[in-house]
């Protein structure tokens, strides 16, 4: 319904159009994204800017979808988006675009659940929208952003990464009094802020002379001095406020209270009586509410309700559009909610059930649910708050399929209510076992771990609830993925323990404790479990899973402790068995343990970078993209990191930041990112991953607490925060039950290296208890990898290496330079770049301070320093140059060695100029095509039936004509130049 209504000037925002219009179209790059976030108080005119704005950008070619989210917590998944693509549906002339509009709303209509469904569903949404765009640039404008839900919070972190071949901007307003404690969408923003292409705007209230000017507008000439003041007393600047009493003002409404509040009354109190039914009704509503709902709900003559809702639009209390009728402003309803008794504040909700109940249109299960509670009818409430739970569930949106479970829970439990007739409602036969198995499954889907485990507690407690042994196996699912790894284990052996627990049950918790203590690196542990879980898997059908399971933990253990060919065998095995089972988490978690294992303790990095990428490539196929795939990528950064390909790594990161994880995959990418940042000696995005990690790691986390504690620990050396470093290896050295030599040793190395810089600059004393606990930790480490594989020991040698050189520049002050040497060289044979350039600037400090071999000192500062360069190791490279420049060693540097900036982390590798594959026949780019794939040489030579050997050398003449060294190098050019 269009307003006859005057509208108020938009006063003192110009130039914030200007700058939204430039931040969200002007200065996004095709195929870029941006964002906007307006916060601000209600009524200080976000509302009003969006539309202006987004009137603006649509002028200027851009297709805009207008949304706002809804004001009950019981929200449907992607609702906003769905309603903007219904409104654009309704205003479309061009046959294409309604076309593509009407598909992606069928998307919502037919999504079904499935293995991480709620990633896949994000992609379908992403490539809808691509087709809905048609090559324009696509604005979403969303309204009342603190009450948007879940999957929509979701979506937008997914989209704004970058994902997806289209333009698209979102400016969105948002309540900020509604931001507060632990409101969900502080997190959300919290991480679009580390995107370069987001702001937060807070939209603050008008300054004196931008009052003055608004309600000068409206009252058609300046107030008077005193007038003036008394506005700028009672608004605050606040836009809505000052429009209302300047209204007030020029229509010569005296008697007025200085309360808002009163304001308010006095405008509903002045309406005709259909009038102030009809604003009563609307303000019980969910927003928007639709007119032929509104007629029944008011049960007014179509004449007499028309006028009625003309006299509210008319006072400014309603504003009405092709969707239905809202409050001009929330506060209204604020203030309404107090002024209808109880009984008659139920009558309305109940004729709003009753109407959406016998209603033909599409039923909506969630408003249906909130309009029966509050209407005091929690028997009518619940079928439909399950059926809203379903539904939720079925666009996998389990934090609202979580809440409208708790809510049915609730319901079930509040007794019926006495009915305007004196009776009492039928009760509804429900389960409560299953509203409790349902309400604590999707809490652990939905990360409420601690609510996962207090309502699994009740259905324990319900006689009807699942045998012992299963609750034993859910409870230590929840554990784990609370990173309570302690007393996970504790159920998973209760599980194996108990007599009464079914083969089959046994099979899986065997299976799941061998991974967890895989994780916890206490890899004999988990090899002994790993073969009782195939053992027990043996004698039951149907385990494919908990064999792929069992076989990639029994390989990685065996390739750590005992023989890695045997192992690697075992797990490429697992690998063949989860592709033939065809179930997509089995296929993720083979490919995802043989390429820990190839990039971690055999040290086989380039192999296993390949494997990660192919394996992520593969799952994102079996649409598992946001979960596993993130975790592979995190692999792929960590290896290409030890090989130094640190733009490369970056690259992988923030691709695989796009999907936006959560808990344990989103810790993977943190800790790969910010090993990165520390190399970079990005000091404010380190810390800022770090506290990100700790957090989420607050309720335990054992597998990631020693990688984090050793990037604290070189994050603080290069800080100068000796003292803080010693703190970190402490704690990691308490804590620790792995079996890991790697991880151990590298704590130590940290460790040894922290007391030593304390020695050098005499900031903190050197503490002879932690250097004697860290050579106790070196001895052990050096014994313990004597009895681990030979690939394994390779490795632990290199790190104890470091430990020697560190202990020489304790003992004597200056350090051993051949120890150093012999650093420098373990590590160039492991062709780990970043320790060796370390070494050797350790090695000429040695000499130096000798005063011996001034020239190899000066050599092997350039070498070191030409290495940090091309890393972009910006804290080694300092160190380097003050230690040269002491010297006085020339470096000759080139351009400086500072990290390239800016360096947008989602942007996407610039297509080559010409085919750079030009120089290889057709033989060498089939073997190529395969290496890319990250096949063997004898799987290569299997597939184009040619031998292991001549596979060899045209792999040799391909590094030589690309001029590469690595496989990873080859299969980076081969991807860049594929599509060309």
């Amino acid at each position: 319904m269009a307003s006859d209504v005057d509208t108020a000037p938009l006063v003192g925002r110009a130039d914030t159009v200007g700058a939204l219009r430039s931040a969200l179209l002007d200065d996004v790059a095709p195929g870029q994204t941006a964002a906007v976030f307006l916060t601000g108080e209600s009524g200080v005119g976000k509302t009003r800017l969006l539309a202006e704005v987004g009137e603006r950008l649509r002028d200027a070619g851009a297709l805009v979808l207008t949304g706002v989210c809804l004001d009950i917590g019981d929200a449907s998944p992607l609702h906003p988006l769905r309603q903007a693509l219904r409104r654009l549906d309704a205003d479309l002339t061009e046959a294409r675009t309604s076309s593509a509009v009407r598909g992606l709303l069928q998307v919502f209509d037919e999504e079904t659940p499935g293995p991480d469904g709620a990633g896949a569903l994000l992609e379908r949404v992403s490539r809808g929208l691509h087709l809905v765009a048609g090559g324009r640039p696509l604005v979403l404008v969303l309204d009342d952003l603190q009450w948007v839900d879940r999957s929509t919070r979701q979506l937008l972190l997914y989209l704004l990464a970058g994902l997806g071949d289209l333009q698209l901007s979102v400016l969105a307003a948002i309540r900020a009094e509604s931001l507060q404690g632990a409101h969900p969408l502080r997190r959300v923003l919290t991480e679009l802020r580390r995107l370069r292409s987001v702001r937060v705007v807070d939209l603050a209230p008008l300054d004196r002379a931008g009052t003055d000017e608004l309600a000068a507008a409206i009252v058609g000439a300046p107030l008077a001095p005193e007038a003036a003041d008394q506005m700028w007393q009672r608004s605050g600047g606040n836009p809505f406020v000052v429009e209302e009493l300047a209204r007030d003002l020029r229509d010569g409404h005296d008697g007025l209270s200085d309360t808002l509040r009163e304001v308010f009354l006095a405008r509903v109190d002045a309406l005709p009586q259909p009038a102030h039914a009809v604003v009563h009704a609307v303000a019980a509503g969910v927003e928007p509410v639709e007119h032929w709902l509104l007629a029944q709900v008011v049960r007014l003559p179509e004449d007499q309700l028309i006028e009625a809702v003309r006299e509210a639009v008319a006072h400014r209390l309603l504003v009405g559009a092709d969707d239905g009728y809202r409050l001009r402003h929330r506060l209204v309803a604020e203030v309404l909610a107090h002024e209808l008794l109880p009984a008659e504040r139920a009558a309305l909700h109940r004729r709003y059930a009753e109407t959406l109940t016998s209603a033909t249109a599409e039923l909506h299960q969630a408003r249906l649910a909130h309009h029966w509670r509050l209407a005091g009818e929690p028997a009518r409430a619940l079928p439909a708050a399950m059926a809203a739970a379903r539904e939720a569930e079925r666009l996998h949106g389990y934090a609202e399929a979580h809440r409208h479970w708790s809510a049915a829970l609730s319901l079930a439990a509040t007794p019926p209510a006495v009915l305007p007739d004196g009776g009492r409602p039928e009760p509804v036969e429900v389960d409560r076992a299953e509203l409790l198995t349902h309400a604590a499954e999707s809490a652990h889907h939905c990360g409420e771990h601690a609510r996962a485990l207090a309502l699994l507690e009740e259905l324990a407690a319900d006689p009807a609830g699942p045998p012992t042994c299963a609750l034993h196996i859910r409870r230590a699912r929840y554990l784990a993925a609370a990173g309570r790894s302690a007393p996970a284990e504790a159920e998973y052996r209760r599980v194996l323990a108990a007599a009464d627990c079914t083969p089959r049950e046994r099979a899986t918790a065997a299976a799941h404790l061998a991974e967890l203590l895989l994780h916890l690196g206490r890899y004999a542990e988990a090899g002994d479990q790993a073969r009782e879980a195939l053992r027990l898997a043996a004698e039951v059908e149907g385990t494919a899973s908990e064999v792929v399971l069992a076989s990639a933990a029994l390989g990685f253990s065996e390739a750590y402790l005992e023989d890695p060919d045997a192992g690697l065998a075992v797990m490429r095995k697992a690998l063949d068995t989860a592709e033939r089972s065809g179930r997509p988490e089995d296929v993720a978690c083979a490919y995802l343990h043989l390429a820990e294992l190839l990039t971690g303790p055999l040290n086989i990095l380039e192999e296993g970078v390949v494997v990660a990428r192919r394996g992520a490539e593969r799952v994102a196929e079996l649409g598992l993209g946001r979960t596993w795939e993130t975790r592979l990528l995190a692999i792929a950064t960590n290896g290409l990191f030890r090989v130094g390909q640190w733009a490369e790594a970056e690259k992988v990161v923030a691709a695989a930041l796009r999907h936006r994880p959560s808990g344990a995959d989103a810790v993977e990418l943190l800790l790969a990112r910010c090993r990165l940042s520390v190399g970079y000696g990005d000091v404010e995005a380190s810390d800022r991953d770090l506290e990100a990690v700790a957090t989420v790691l607050a309720g335990g986390g054992a597998r990631h607490v020693l990688p984090m504690l050793i990037l604290r620990a070189g994050l603080a050396m290069w800080q100068g925060r000796h003292d803080l470093a010693r703190q970190a290896v402490q704690r990691g050295l308490t804590e620790s039950r792995s079996d890991d030599v790697i991880v151990l040793a590298t704590l130590a190395w940290h460790g040894l290296r922290a007391e030593a810089e304390a020695s050098a600059s005499r900031t903190v004393e050197v503490d002879p208890n932690a250097v004697r606990r860290l050579r106790g930790v070196v001895d052990r480490v050096a014994a313990k990898s004597g009895k681990a594989g030979a690939p394994v020991r390779y490795v632990a040698d290199a790190f104890l290496a470091l430990c020697a050189a560190e202990l020489s520049r304790l003992e004597d002050g200056r350090g051993d330079p051949e120890l150093w040497a012999r650093a420098a060289t373990e590590w160039d044979w492991r062709n780990h770049p970043y320790p060796a350039a370390y070494s050797r600037l350790r090695q000429a400090e040695a000499l130096l301070a000798r005063r011996s071999r001034v020239a190899t000192a000066g050599k092997l500062l350039r070498q070191a320093h030409q290495t940090a360069q091309a890393l972009g190791a910006v804290p080694l490279s300092e160190e380097i140059r003050i230690l040269a420049g002491r010297a006085r060693v020339a470096l000759d540097e080139g351009p400086a060695a500072a990290r390239p900036a800016p360096r947008p982390r989602a942007a996407e590798p610039a297509a080559p100029l010409v085919d750079e594959l030009v120089v290889l026949t057709a033989r060498e780019r089939e073997v190529l095509a395969a290496v890319a794939e990250g096949l063997t040489n004898r799987e290569i030579g299997q597939r184009l039936f040619i031998s292991e050997r001549t596979i060899g050398v045209h792999v040799s003449h391909i590094f030589d004509k690309l001029q590469v060294r690595t496989r990873v190098q080859a299969s980076a050019i081969f991807l860049r130049n594929r599509a060309e």
